[in-house]
């Protein structure tokens, strides 16, 4: 199934010129080609896909330079492509992944009641 709407041609020089002379309308214009984007994502897919993006956005504004951010965000996106339970695990083992998700507790809600101390 094709997506029948066009990506525009994405000019670098200029995205680039107006970061340099404006940041402030080039922060605006990446927010909207982002918000364009999450609305163009499929509903099961979505909250995942805002999730990243909070994930990028935080990591973006932790940064210490522009480049700081690139090589960390790069960073991210290596390791859910090589590392555990990863793309590549998944392409190349897909049982062992899928049994490792199986045997995961990370989906288990555990109550911090019992961990609170009380002040009485």
């Amino acid at each position: 199934m094709k997506n029948n709407k066009q990506t525009p041609e994405f000019d670098f020089d200029h995205w680039a010129n107006i970061a340099q002379q404006d940041p402030e309308q080039f922060e605006q214009m990446r927010q909207q080609l982002i918000d364009d984007l999450l609305d163009q994502t499929p509903d099961h897919l979505k909250q995942r896909m805002v999730a990243l993006q909070w994930q990028i956005d935080h990591i973006r504004d932790q940064a210490e330079s522009p480049m700081d951010a690139c090589l960390s965000i790069s960073q991210k996106m290596m390791d859910s492509i090589l590392g555990e339970n990863g793309l590549l695990d998944t392409l190349n083992e897909p049982d062992k992944v899928l049994q490792s998700i199986k045997n995961n507790d990370t989906d288990k809600v555990i109550s911090i009641n019992k961990y609170k101390t009380t002040d009485d």
